[in-house]
């Protein structure tokens, strides 16, 4: 399950066995909402309707389905997935009398289970680089394979029995945890190296891979473009090709056991990180060490969470008891991604796509050969020193968050509008809320506000309005505006709190920040659900923000139209929010009227709208505003220093 736009979203990999009456069999890829498609069980039959749309890459999927209403299940689940559904199920009751954080990660390590996992712990694992934990992998499988094996050795259980044990305990593994691609590369290598201990041949490795990729690919073709997949495999490849000679040269300098983890680590993190690179943009700095600190609680927490998956059937009580020492090891995993997702820098930017890719793995050629050679050794050596301590000093002197004197932030809330206006310490004025309640209400957090007087929503988007939850999460909000022409959209976010029309004229004044109103007038025609987005647009409420040494035009998403009739208005300010988020529909009288020196573009990263047009980027800077972008730049704060205004950037 995802948020997108403020809205979870049920993502399902289905096969089309009927359609319209006639029998076929085709991959499509379901986008739904609502619980009752995340509570389905792999091998159920439903029935659901929906619009049918080409998928958009070059995937083997016949169709994306929009998909309208609940689902109407006709038929299964099988018994083993229903059985191992159960599992599940019994393993989350039992995780009950964890803490919420333990709770949420300990399935997910131990089944792939993430439906309690909180999210902003989710995005602190993928930042120090321990997102592997949080799914099934070849790490999870080993360990429990290992326990199977051993238990056997300790049972007087023979050399070929052992591993038909070990590979029943593979089946329900994968069974259990779900065939994911990580678990059938596992599954598959688990396998092979089974039926080698069983024929009394030696394990080779590579060979074992290399069967196993092949296998899977051809089963299953799709596999061949799966980042997860890709990912599994270059992490094994990487243990059974480079970990190896490293271990040795490393054991020569340090203890064993450290050497070993060290090796692993470097090892693991290397090989896939052409592939993060290509994927995210971000190259890990901190992964390697976050990984190294985790290393030795991720057996002990998969073999207790294991054990209880196989008791919790039978007994959620004494499953609960054999998780309560487990959620040690867990507690410990959780600190180290937090700690390591806190550090400065803990990613850096790198170009994302293959270039990007290509670029890590010169870099790391270059490296190498550097390394080779004592001279360069010394000369590689300084270049480090002197990063390090430049970075250093940018931190030590650049200023912390929220900078000091900031008078307006313009959070990165994607495709949408989230503004935040300061109202004195630790109260904000904020002026649309984005799409999605958890990003508002982190940039929230980040500038420390804990109440906001007032919340204005300037038409009712889903862009503007859909994050309103984050903005009442832990804070008291104390008035609502909203559009005069709106249909009450709006009232089912706010709750209790009270709200009222922004009527053209009207003056507040918070502290020493005035806010007025110049639009839109109360007379027009009233929206209704069904408007085209235009005429939402343009029944937005425009501010003007005021308070010594600073101004601010804020016309929320008001198009062509609007924005000509406001022009004889629109006052001269030092900050133009851009409406619309740079869109093309922009009245150039109306920009050069406000004289802005600064124009903010809170506008998503790859937007499929276009936003912003070249043509209105270029129409700002022709007018001498400088242009500053939440899809570049991040969180955008406006603060007020002894020369005037300037701008500072969270990336």
């Amino acid at each position: 399950m995802k948020r997108v736009g403020g809205r979870e979203v049920v993502i399902v990999r289905a096969r089309v066995e009927s359609f319209e009456g006639t029998r076929t069999r085709v991959p499509v890829l379901l986008l739904a909402s609502g619980r009752e498609w995340s509570r389905l069980v792999p091998s159920a039959k439903v029935r659901c309707f929906g619009r049918y749309v080409p998928s958009k890459r070059a995937e083997l999927l016949a169709a994306v389905v929009l998909v309208r209403g609940p689902p109407v299940v006709v038929g299964g689940p099988s018994r083993v997935q229903r059985a191992a559904s159960g599992v599940r199920a019994k393993l989350r009751d039992a995780a009950s009398v964890l803490r919420p954080d333990v709770r949420g990660v300990l399935p997910a390590m131990v089944v792939g289970d993430t439906s309690r996992l909180d999210p902003d712990l989710a995005d602190d694992f993928t930042t120090a680089g321990l997102s592997h934990l949080l799914v099934v992998s070849g790490a999870n499988l080993a360990i429990v394979v290992g326990a199977v094996l051993a238990l056997c050795r300790m049972c007087g259980v023979g050399r070929r029995s052992a591993p038909l044990i070990a590979g029943l305990a593979v089946v329900g593994f994968v069974v259990i945890a779900r065939p994911d691609p990580s678990v059938l590369r596992a599954a598959v290598m688990a396998a092979v190296g089974l039926l080698a201990l069983f024929t009394g041949r030696p394990r080779q490795g590579v060979p074992a891979l290399a069967g196993a990729v092949l296998l899977l690919v051809l089963v299953d073709p799709e596999l061949s473009r799966s980042y997860g997949f890709a990912l599994s495999v270059a992490a094994t490849a990487g243990l059974l090709v480079l970990a190896p000679a490293w271990r040795e040269r490393l054991r020569r300098r340090l203890p064993e056991r450290v050497a070993d983890a060290l090796a692993v680590a470097l090892a693991a993190e290397l090989a896939v990180a052409p592939i993060l690179v290509m994927m995210s943009g971000e190259l890990g700095v901190v992964s390697i060490a976050a990984n190294l600190l985790a290393d030795p609680a991720v057996a002990p927490a998969t073999l207790l969470g294991a054990v209880a998956a196989v008791v919790a059937p039978f007994s959620d009580g004494l499953a609960g008891m054999i998780l309560r020492p487990a959620q040690f090891p867990v507690r410990w995993i959780i600190w180290v991604a937090r700690t390591a997702a806190t550090l400065p820098y803990a990613t850096l930017p790198w170009t994302s796509g293959a270039l990007g890719a290509f670029g890590l793995v010169a870099a790391a050629g270059v490296t190498v050969v550097m390394l080779r050679s004592a001279r360069l050794r010394l000369v590689f050596a300084a270049a480090v020193v002197g990063v390090l301590v430049g970075v250093v000093c940018m931190h030590v002197l650049a200023p912390g968050w929220p900078p000091p004197g900031w008078q307006l932030v313009a959070c990165d809330v994607g495709q949408g509008d989230g503004l935040v206006l300061a109202a004195g310490t630790g109260r904000g004025v904020v002026v649309d809320a984005g799409p999605d309640p958890d990003v508002m209400d982190g940039c929230l957090s980040r500038l420390r506000v804990r109440e906001v007087p007032l919340l204005v929503l300037t038409h009712p988007h889903a862009d503007h309005i859909d994050g309103v939850p984050g903005v009442l999460h832990g804070r008291r909000v104390g008035l609502v505006l909203v559009t005069p022409l709106g249909f009450g959209r709006e009232a089912r976010f706010t709750g209790r709190t009270p709200m009222r029309p922004a009527l053209p004229g009207e003056t507040w004044r918070i502290g020493d920040l005035g806010l007025s109103v110049l639009a839109p007038m109360p007379s027009k025609p009233r929206l209704t659900p069904g408007d085209d987005g235009t005429t939402m647009n343009n029944a937005s409420i425009v501010l003007v923000a005021t308070r010594p040494g600073f101004s601010a035009l804020l016309p929320g998403d008001v198009e062509t139209e609007a924005q000509q009739a406001l022009v004889s208005a629109v006052p001269h300010v030092q900050v133009l929010k851009v409406p619309h988020h740079g869109s093309r529909s922009q009245h150039r009288a109306f920009l050069a009227a406000a004289h802005a020196s600064i124009g903010l573009i809170s506008v998503g990263k790859n937007n499929d709208y276009g936003h912003p047009s070249p043509v209105t980027v270029a129409l700002l800077q022709h007018l001498g505003i400088r242009v500053l972008r939440t899809d570049q730049q991040g969180d955008i704060a406006v603060v007020r220093t002894r020369t005037g205004l300037a701008t500072v950037a969270r990336h």
